[in-house]
């Protein structure tokens, strides 16, 4: 037995690109914003998690462009030794004023932030309690923080009544903490904050929320979660996680809390202190976005009109959808190969979704995942329902 055996015996993607249906690794040639150029032609963009629409702007292009001026490509280190920019404590600082913290600290990733703050709050003998749904980064550091000894316990997704049986079987003075996305990616539905947080009160627990799909998109102003719910960071969740990949239009992550907390994390998780620093151009352009987020509200809120739009022409059409409040619309088709096929005629079509199967849904819920962005236009809006309604009927959904 080799261990590259599995590596020749995985056929399944070569079998999707025999069909022509197969829909990921697509290159992107050109990125105007709401549109987008691939395989040689103009498509609508569907399927991006660009939804303030900042990764164009031209304050953003500008102070990334200044910043590769200033300081190179590269921090060439790790925050921890030879790679802190000046650029990456304004970061922190104004990131942890936005969302009403008393510290911030930027990790590479998002991916990575996840990772390194769980595998480092959580300690052996202690209890990490997570939601089914959680996003995959929650799910990697789940696994380092049990491997290290943590006890890790699920819940049904968005379940209080599981989360709280869950909750009961636990010692009431053990330490423990509850992590939930704020918006659940595949879903968008939005986590039930006011539970979970009078749950983690009543059981002793801390609460981590990770905002990556919910930073600059619910809330006043994009504050996330918390505000939307007229809950507040600090006093209602204690870690707030973010990236930079969504709203921000850049590359990175960030953990928020209480100043102890975060300089806790900041010596002794092993992601950020053996990981490279954000580059300067990526940490520059999340400043500059956060301006912009802070100046334009009506960004927020263009993109929360864009969602309830198309979820009332999906409806009209007769689509089974995923219901909810974000620019995360779900379409479900219910099969692998069916979802293929729709996306495929979608491109045909001109305009780009995201094709998601199993096991990243239940099986039954394989769906095409719509996305939106702020500065698309209702002909755009339009176009897409239009299409997405020709795809649904041809093969016979709706």
């Amino acid at each position: 037995m080799d261990v590259f055996d599995k590596c020749s015996a995985f056929t399944r993607a070569d079998d999707i690109k025999a069909l022509g249906i197969y829909p990921y690794f697509q290159d992107m040639e050109e990125n105007f914003g709401p549109v987008v150029r691939m395989h040689g032609k103009e498509v609508i963009m569907a399927g991006s998690n660009n939804y303030l629409g900042l990764s164009k702007h031209p304050d953003v292009v500008a102070a990334a462009k200044k910043a590769l001026d200033t300081f190179g490509t590269s921090c060439s280190g790790s925050r921890y030794l030879n790679g802190t920019l000046t650029l990456h404590t304004q970061l922190e600082e104004e990131l942890a004023d936005f969302v009403g913290m008393e510290s911030c600290l930027l990790f590479t990733t998002g991916y990575l932030s996840n990772q390194g703050v769980l595998s480092t709050i959580v300690s052996k003998d202690e209890y990490l309690i997570t939601d089914k749904d959680n996003h995959a980064s929650i799910v990697v550091g789940t696994l380092i923080a049990k491997a290290m000894g943590v006890n890790v316990l699920r819940y049904a997704s968005n379940d209080m009544e599981s989360l709280e049986r869950v909750l009961k079987k636990i010692p009431i003075d053990a330490a423990k903490l509850i992590i939930s996305d704020g918006v659940f990616s595949m879903s968008g539905h939005v986590v039930n904050l006011p539970k979970v947080a009078e749950l983690a009160k009543r059981y002793k627990a801390r609460l981590m929320l990770d905002e990556a799909h919910s930073f600059g998109v619910l809330g006043k102003g994009g504050l996330g979660t918390a505000s939307y719910f007229g809950m507040k960071n600090g006093k209602d969740v204690d870690l707030v996680m973010g990236t930079f990949s969504k709203s921000l239009a850049s590359l990175g992550g960030f953990i928020a809390g209480q100043k102890q907390v975060i300089n806790y994390i900041k010596h002794l998780s092993p992601a950020l202190i053996f990981g490279a620093s954000m580059s300067p151009p990526n940490t520059a352009a999340v400043l500059a976005a956060l301006k912009i987020i802070r100046r334009e509200p009506e960004r927020v809120e263009r993109i929360i009109e864009i969602g309830n739009y198309i979820r009332k022409g999906f409806k009209a059409a007769g689509f089974r959808i995923i219901d909810g409040v974000t620019p995360i619309v779900p379409v479900i088709i219910g099969d692998d190969i069916k979802t293929f096929q729709f996306w495929k005629l979608l491109m045909e079509n001109g305009v780009f979704a995201n094709a998601v199967i199993s096991p990243a849904v239940p099986q039954g819920m394989q769906l095409i995942r719509a996305s939106f962005i702020a500065t698309q236009e209702n002909h755009h809006l339009d176009r897409v329902i239009e299409v997405f309604t020709k795809v649904g009927k041809e093969l016979e959904l709706i």
